[in-house]
């Protein structure tokens, strides 16, 4: 068990956010879901409180706590991404249905949760003992929304984009 789990305070969507979070990455499931036993000033009975669920093998809590509290970018998760493949599938995901993509691979979802999707092989090319390499892709990815792996590593190697 997990000593420090996060808790993602919802508008009263916590479990459809839930629902579409596990379908990102595997080793991601709903583990339960808890119900309001009474009518309080916030919600009826029955309805969803919190919502329980792992996301690649880290637990999480969604809680239904209403529009006080909106997500900003103060806060946001890492998705340590293999290859440009699971960038392009993560971002087209996160960008669905209201997402809105920003700069240097950073995206919020259509619940308003700020993610950053980075190919491993960024930190390959930051931390490489090329610097003046590692200065250029630095800058490339300042440029970019969705991250580029080919793109990043042209400018680490200091070779200009292929020409159309």
């Amino acid at each position: 068990m997990s000593k420090i789990i996060p808790c993602l305070w919802f508008n009263y969507d916590a479990e459809e956010a839930a629902k579409f979070y596990v379908t990102l990455l595997p080793n991601s499931r709903i583990d339960k879901v808890t119900r309001s036993p009474a009518d309080n000033p916030s919600m009826s009975a029955g309805a969803v409180l919190t919502v329980e669920f792992t996301l690649a093998g880290q637990p999480f809590v969604g809680l239904n706590g209403g529009p006080q509290f909106p997500f900003t970018e103060g806060v946001s998760f890492t998705i340590d991404c293999e290859d440009q493949a699971e960038v392009d599938r993560l971002w087209e995901t996160l960008s669905k249905d209201g997402g809105k993509p920003g700069q240097c691979g950073w995206i919020k979802d259509r619940f308003g949760l700020s993610w950053q999707i980075v190919p491993r092989a960024l930190n390959q090319l930051l931390q490489g003992s090329n610097r003046e390499g590692a200065a250029r892709a630095m800058q490339a990815m300042l440029k970019m929304s969705k991250l580029d792996v080919a793109a990043l590593q042209r400018a680490y190697d200091g070779a200009s984009a292929p020409k159309h």
